[in-house]
């Protein structure tokens, strides 16, 4: 049986639908199943069992004898949320709890960091270990993933194969329910809808014009592809950045998602808020060095025809992948 944890969210629902291509269907859904609207990204996928996310770590206890693989997608991902108790108890004792078992039974553990560890990037968007303790990431979801990784990197006791992955900017189908913390491709088309045009933040910093902030923006069926590859091959135990490796701008975002919508562009601009702007990132690139390194040789989808294909095959007739 393999292990999905995160199951009904965004990247874990799509996930699922990558592995059922791939003829896996003895799969294991590990979630909070009560949000009916993030179960309709289930409809349609094969699988085995659905485990509550509040039972499961007894759950492997018990059943990790008959485990192949344990994908663990799930956690806590709203940045605004600043209980580092909410945290600690999702993200990062959960995740250690994961580890154990799979270190004793010895079963590949792959895992969902995230680019936030990098805070301003002041460190560079290097996947390297040396960097992982000096990181200064810029809130608690931040800091949870990367006290992980910084607990992962000690520990003695390991699976027989783990990797973590930091995701970037990751857009596409299944984020429905997400609402706030939608990608901005979401927001966009509802907002372009309703509006005829599309506001984006003003930038404050004199090096970069309105609208072109650089992001590592990322198709999730580009992100799911690689955490399969990575299972299957078992390459290097570490972490791994996971973005396309080219920062584009919101403007050309934004400007490809008018195109896939068959309508003009009108970007407006508001100023960025000021509890935030401070902290507001301007740039953001995965080196993906490490990942070519290890024999991911698969090109990642082009900002435009990745926001085609989610806003013309997903968004407009709200289908699920």
């Amino acid at each position: 049986m393999i292990i999905v944890t995160g199951a009904v969210g965004f990247i874990g629902s799509c996930l699922v639908g990558k592995l059922n291509d791939l003829g896996q269907t003895n799969l294991v859904l590990v979630d909070d199943f009560s949000n009916k609207e993030k179960n309709k990204n289930l409809v349609g996928k094969q699988f085995s069992a659905q485990v509550e996310r509040n039972i499961f770590v007894d759950w492997l206890k018990e059943n990790a004898s008959s485990i192949s693989a344990v994908y663990h997608i799930g956690a806590r991902t709203d940045t605004t949320e600043f209980d580092v108790a909410i945290f600690d108890e999702l993200n990062l004792n959960y995740s250690k709890d994961l580890w154990r078992i799979c270190s004793e039974y010895k079963i590949p553990f792959v895992y969902a960091s995230s680019a936030a560890t990098y805070g301003m990037g002041e460190f560079g968007f290097v996947d390297s270990h040396e960097v992982v303790e000096k990181l200064a990431p810029l809130n608690p979801y931040g800091d949870s993933k990367n006290d992980f990784d910084k607990w992962a990197l000690k520990q003695d006791a390991q699976p027989s194969f783990w990797a973590g992955f930091k995701f970037f900017n990751v857009y596409g189908p299944n984020e429905f329910h997400k609402s706030r913390m939608a990608s901005v491709i979401f927001h966009a088309v509802k907002q372009i809808n309703e509006t005829g045009g599309m506001k984006l933040f003003r930038s404050h910093n004199p090096e970069y014009k309105d609208g072109e902030q650089l992001r590592d923006f990322v198709y999730v069926k580009d992100v799911v592809e690689v955490l399969t590859f990575m299972m299957r091959e078992k390459k290097e135990n570490g972490l791994y950045n996971l973005g396309s490796g080219k920062a584009r701008s919101f403007k050309a975002l934004v400007n490809a998602t008018f195109k896939a919508l068959g309508k003009e562009s009108a970007i407006s601009y508001i100023d960025t808020p000021e509890d935030i702007r401070d902290k507001y990132q301007y740039f953001t690139q995965a080196n993906m060095n490490k990942l070519i390194l290890a024999g991911y040789s698969k090109s990642f989808t082009d900002l435009e025809s990745g926001v085609k294909d989610y806003v013309q095959h997903y968004l407009i007739d709200k289908n699920y992948y």
